[in-house]
């Protein structure tokens, strides 16, 4: 099975032999493509709309190129499909049909059956490529999860980085491997029953090797203004062509690429006033399209809590956005095991396990509330008539490890037992739960933020990395600052690589047998319960103790059951009523001492109650 995603961008190979090149300089009165190994440069021939295009017969797969622009300067192609000496190097053709897929049966899986595996390619294996994390998960699979995350991949300067610098955009990163390589990864994922998401950055390109603003100064609009200088011209003049850039993106990653959808990264720093927005167009174009055909996800990351791009139908689908990540969560569950109350932590301090529960329960925790952290500013929108689903939460990620100075993971920060006790209560619930790569077994190594821009750039990064640290009161002494690893050294990033040996040693092997053993619950007892979860649930204090209700499908079609969690994240031991129901799991000290259980701290308790009502 061979595919190709048709687009009007970029270099096409042509059914009769040859190549047509396309670029969109609208302003620019000439363009002029040059061929590697090809004497002078060829003028491209204007059309409607700021559109250049040439059709060369001599013209194949793997021959290098790049466009010139009227001031002589030399960029490569917006929508190469391989730039294999990096952004600032010319751009490669690529027979998008040289890969033979062999996931003929592949129609992607259910979300209810989401357990996510969040990992960047350049460090969850030594080598750092397509090729030696596809050898890898065949434990991922075994261990239970059903989805991959990859950071992204689209072409970002420099041998390393987390990849939200990208600037070619339809361009695996060429450190990484080739686009069939890439290809490689998802079928043997889709062999193993792995959907495989890919994280996209729409809201901004890095700030090396972007020659849009020379090119197709178009693509930017400075009526908004962002971090970033002007914002993607999503809805200023000319926009509709830089939204089909974008929407082409998205499809040709999900259509070419065989993706089982996407990670959209902070959709609230996009700035488009449209009626219908770029995330919701995009999203309708992906159901409207290969969506026909099999399962397609897009996760949000929103800062804003947008409830409203998660609303299901009538049949309990998603009319926009599948789910979104849900740092809401998080943040409670970091306050609990952790006890840090600093920065955004503030906002969930007053009362942790309160905040918790209402996550566990409802998704948000603002859900359109004042928040203090944000000196007041009402956050978020009403989430608790959503399904769980919606929701992917952690206790860690990629952003959560990596912006804390020295790149620690939370299983070096927080009390192990209760620690022990939010897993279980984020495995064993109805969200769609997520873990960064490493953290199944406790992985000691850091994920320290790196990268590899040009001297002057570099030298500014690190800079303002000591800088914003300034602020916290462990790193107002220089020296201390000094210490924050270097993001441009090599020596970051390599100390930010898995070492796949730990899982085998100690407390990372005890830690590795809770996550399987919570997982293999999930799957035999939960999962198949979970598609007819439809609404968020209940929570309550019981002195220290936290219980949590949701419903849940029935053992027989049209019936349904409760899922009752009781968890104590408290400093002393407890008793507590009993849950009703069949037991599932428990952590609890003792479970016969009469009327009540006495619980340790961290301790958890999960029952299955069947037709609580009748």
């Amino acid at each position: 099975m061979k595919r190709a995603h048709t687009m009007p961008f970029g270099a096409s190979l042509l059914d009769g032999g040859g190549v047509l090149f396309r670029y969109w300089a609208p302003g620019l009165a000439r363009i002029e493509l040059e061929r590697e190994g090809a004497e002078g440069a060829l003028p491209m021939l204007p059309y409607a709309d700021g559109w250049h295009h040439l059709e060369v017969p001599e013209a194949a797969a793997g021959d290098r190129y790049r466009f010139k622009l009227p001031d002589g300067l030399h960029v490569p192609d917006p929508a190469s499909r391989r730039n294999p000496d990096d952004v600032h190097g010319a751009s490669e053709v690529v027979d998008p049909r040289s890969y033979h897929w062999h996931d003929v049966e592949w129609h992607g899986r259910p979300w209810h059956e989401a357990v996510i595996y969040e990992l960047h390619i350049g460090t969850f294996t030594p080598e750092g490529t397509f090729a030696a994390a596809k050898a890898r998960l065949a434990e991922l699979a075994e261990l239970g999860f059903t989805v991959i995350e990859v950071m992204p991949v689209a072409d970002f300067p420099g041998r390393r980085g987390w990849g939200y610098d990208g600037v070619l955009l339809f361009a695996p990163d060429a450190v990484y491997g080739t686009p069939d390589e890439l290809k490689a990864f998802v079928d043997a994922a889709h062999a193993l029953g792995l959907m495989v998401l890919l994280d996209v950055v729409y809201n901004h390109f890095g700030p090396e090797g972007n020659y849009l603003h020379a090119g197709s100064p178009a693509f930017f609009n400075p009526a908004h203004q962002t971090p970033w200088g002007a914002a993607i011209n999503y809805d200023g003049e000319l926009a509709r062509t830089v939204r089909d850039f974008f929407v082409h993106n998205a499809l040709y990653w999900v259509e070419e690429f065989r993706f089982d959808g996407l990670r959209m990264d902070a959709v609230h720093a996009i700035r488009d006033d449209s009626d219908t927005d770029i995330v919701q167009e995009i999203c309708a174009a992906l159901r409207d399209g290969p969506g026909r055909e099999r399962q397609i996800h897009v996760v949000l990351e929103n800062d804003a809590n947008g409830s409203h791009y998660l609303e299901r139908d009538a049949d309990n689908r998603p009319t926009c956005a599948t789910a979104q990540w849900n740092d809401d969560l998080h943040h409670a569950a970091h306050v609990l095991v952790t006890g840090e109350r600093d920065g955004y932590y503030a906002d969930y301090a007053d009362d942790a396990v309160d905040s918790f529960g209402v996550a566990l329960a409802q998704g948000f925790v603002y859900q359109g509330q004042p928040s203090p952290f944000r000196n007041g500013e009402h956050r978020g929108e009403p989430s608790a008539h959503l399904p769980l689903a919606a929701f992917v939460s952690f206790l860690q990620t990629h952003d959560q490890v990596g912006n804390r100075a020295f790149g620690d993971r939370i299983s070096a920060l927080a009390d192990p037992v209760l620690l022990r006790a939010a897993y279980a209560c984020l495995l064993l619930s109805p969200h769609a739960p997520m873990l960064f790569m490493g953290e199944e077994y406790g992985a000691s190594t850091p994920f320290l933020y790196f990268c590899d821009f040009g001297p002057e750039l570099a030298a500014a990064v690190s800079e303002g990395r000591r800088a914003e640290f300034g602020g916290f009161a462990a790193f107002k002494d220089e020296a201390a600052r000094e210490r924050i690893p270097d993001p441009n050294a090599e020596s970051t990033f390599l100390a930010s690589k898995l070492r796949w040996e730990e899982r085998a040693d100690g407390a990372h092997a005890e830690l590795l047998s809770h996550v399987r053993d919570l997982l293999a619950l999930r799957r035999e007892r939960l999962m198949p319960r979970l598609a007819a979860h439809r609404t968020g649930g209940q929570h309550w204090r019981e002195g220290e103790a936290l219980r949590v209700r949701w419903e849940v499908g029935g053992a027989a079609p049209g019936r349904f059951a409760q899922l009752n969690l009781l968890a104590h994240f408290g400093t002393t031991t407890i008793d507590a009523p009993p849950l009703a129901g069949d037991l599932l799991y428990t952590s609890a000290t003792d479970r016969d001492a009469g009327p009540t259980w006495r619980l340790a701290p961290g301790a958890v308790c999960l029952t299955l109650e069947e037709n609580p009502l009748a």
